[in-house]
C-alpha cells in the first residue's frame, strides 16, 4: 500500500490554521472594501500564450505547464526532441497554473474594457503556483491577496497604496514593518548613468537578490550578465546612497542629473510623499530604498515591498505601477498600479510572533449536550436559537457517555458545554458549563443565549 504523501512546497491546512487564516483574509478583504475595490476571480489556468513573457526569463521558467490532454506527445519526433526543451513545451503544452493574478487581471480588463468602468478598481483573493525550490516562506502554491487600480496614472492610487498597506497590518497586529518604495524610472536612470542604457531589467533582476544573496554576488551575477567592469564601478553610489527620504532624493537627483528619465521618478517619489503627508498618516512606516528593485519586468514607475521586522521571513507584500501590461493584449495605454498581499508568509510572521487573536481560532462557542431522547427536545430547539444568536453551536450527535462529550469540548476547545439531563428536562433549568474556568450555573435558556453572547 502507497504511503500518502504531498508535492513538495505544498501544505494541508486543518481547522486551527484555516480559522486563523480566515482572519487573515477577511482583514484584508474589509480593508480592500473600504478603499473601494471590488471581488473579481480568474481560473487557476490561463493559456500559455498569456503567461509566458510577462515575468521575465526567469519567470518563465518557474511557471507549472499542464501537458496537452490525450496523448500529448503524439506526432512528435526526433527532431522535435533534438530542439531543446523550450521549443519543446510549446508542442506539448498549451495552458499552465497561473503565477500571479496581476496578468490574468490584464488579460481580463482587455477582454471586458468596454463593460468597465474606469478607472476599474478590483481585489483578488486566491492561489498562485511556481515551480520554486521550497524553504521556509517560499511554498510553491499559496495565496496571494491583491489590488489594483487600472486605467488612471494618478499618483493618488500609490499614495492610496501606502495607505492601505499600513492600515491591513496594524489590524492584523503587525505594528513593525517597513515599506519599502523606489522607482523603475530611478533603476533605468541608473542604467544609463553606468553606461548600460536599455539594461535596467537584468539590472533589476540581479539588485533584487542583494538582500538574498549580497552585493558580492549581486556583482558577479551582474559580470555574468555582460555589464562592464566600468559599469560595474559606477554603480556604487547606489549602495552608499542613505539618509532621511529628502537627503536621498537630493543625493540621486545629483548623481542622475543627465537622465531625464530618472528625474521623472524621482518627482514621483516626492510627489507620492507629499500626498501621503497630505492624507495624514501617522507613525510612517514608508522608506526610500534605492537598492529595491522587484524581479518582474512589467514594472515601469513606482515599486513597493513590505517586510516585517523581527523575523526571518522574506517580503510579505508587494507590488508597482505599470504602463505596459495591458499592451500586450492588444490594448496599449492603460496604465495601472496594485499590490499583493502574501497570506502564507504573513501566517508565519504572526505565528513566529504569536499575534493571532484569541478569537481568531475560535469555532464552536457552544456545546449542547444531551442525556437521552427525551433531552434532545430541549437540546434542538435551544441549538435553533443559539445559532438565530450568531452564536457558533452544535450538539453532541451520539448518546454517550458525558466524560467522552466533555473530552469533545475540550478537544475542539469549546468554552461552554450546556448539560441537559432528565432534571434539565423537567425545570428548564438547564447546566451551563464553563470548561475554562470550571463554574456550573444553572440558567435557561434565554440566560444561556445571553451568557455566550
Amino acid at each position: 500500500m502507497q504511503k500518502p504523501s504531498l508535492p513538495k512546497g505544498t501544505r494541508d491546512f486543518g481547522p486551527d490554521q484555516m480559522q486563523k487564516r480566515l482572519f487573515i483574509f477577511d482583514t484584508i478583504r474589509r480593508t480592500f472594501q473600504r478603499f473601494g475595490f471590488q471581488p473579481l476571480e480568474t481560473p487557476a489556468m490561463e493559456n500559455l500564450s498569456v503567461l509566458m513573457g510577462k515575468y521575465g526569463e526567469e519567470g518563465d521558467q518557474l511557471l507549472f505547464k499542464i501537458l496537452n490532454s490525450g496523448d500529448f506527445a503524439n506526432g512528435l519526433t526526433d527532431a522535435n526532441l533534438q530542439e531543446g526543451s523550450k521549443k519543446l513545451t510549446h508542442k506539448i503544452s498549451e495552458k499552465g497554473l497561473r503565477y500571479d493574478l496581476t496578468v490574468p487581471f490584464a488579460r481580463y480588463v482587455v477582454m471586458n474594457r468596454h463593460a468597465l468602468a474606469m478607472p476599474f478598481k478590483r481585489y483578488q483573493m486566491q492561489p498562485v503556483w511556481r515551480a520554486d525550490r521550497p524553504q521556509k516562506g517560499r511554498y510553491r502554491e499559496f495565496y496571494q491577496c491583491d489590488a489594483d487600480v487600472v486605467g488612471t496614472d494618478s499618483l493618488l492610487c500609490e499614495a492610496e497604496i501606502v495607505l492601505m498597506v499600513h492600515e491591513v497590518f496594524r489590524n492584523l497586529g503587525i505594528d513593525n514593518f517597513t515599506l519599502k518604495i523606489n522607482n523603475r524610472k530611478v533603476l533605468a536612470g541608473i542604467a544609463e548613468a553606468i553606461g548600460a542604457a536599455g539594461q535596467e531589467g537584468p539590472l533589476a533582476v540581479a539588485i533584487d537578490k542583494l538582500d538574498k544573496i549580497g552585493k558580492d554576488k549581486v556583482l558577479d551575477e551582474l559580470r555574468e550578465r555582460g555589464f562592464s567592469e566600468e559599469a560595474i564601478a559606477n554603480l556604487e553610489p547606489m549602495f552608499s546612497i542613505s539618509g532621511r527620504p529628502t537627503d536621498v532624493l537630493q543625493q540621486l537627483k545629483t548623481w542622475l542629473m543627465a537622465s531625464e528619465t530618472a528625474q521623472k521618478g524621482i518627482a514621483e517619489l516626492e510627489e507620492v510623499w507629499q500626498l501621503v503627508d497630505q492624507y495624514g498618516l501617522t507613525d510612517s512606516r514608508l522608506e526610500l530604498d534605492v537598492t529595491l528593485a522587484r524581479g518582474l519586468s512589467y514594472y515601469t514607475g513606482a515599486i513597493f515591498e513590505v517586510k516585517a521586522t523581527n523575523v526571518q521571513i522574506g517580503s510579505v507584500s508587494g507590488g508597482g505601477r505599470y504602463d505596459n501590461l495591458t499592451g500586450a493584449f492588444g490594448q496599449p495605454g492603460l496604465s495601472g498600479v496594485g499590490i499583493s498581499f502574501g497570506v502564507d508568509r504573513i501566517y508565519d510572521v504572526m505565528e513566529e510572533l504569536n499575534l493571532f487573536p484569541e478569537s481568531a481560532g475560535q469555532g464552536t462557542r457552544v456545546l449542547i449536550v444531551p442525556f437521552d431522547l427525551e433531552a434532545r427536545a430541549v437540546a434542538l430547539p435551544l441549538l435553533t436559537q443559539l445559532r438565530q444568536a450568531n452564536v457558533a453551536a452544535e450538539v453532541y450527535p451520539d448518546l454517550a457517555k458525558v466524560k467522552k462529550m466533555l473530552d469533545y469540548a475540550n478537544a475542539k476547545n469549546i468554552p461552554y458545554v450546556v448539560l441537559i439531563g432528565s432534571e434539565e428536562v423537567q425545570t428548564g433549568q438547564l447546566s451551563v458549563k464553563n470548561m475554562v474556568t470550571g463554574e456550573q450555573q444553572k440558567l435557561n435558556a434565554e440566560e444561556v443565549i445571553g451568557l455566550v453572547r
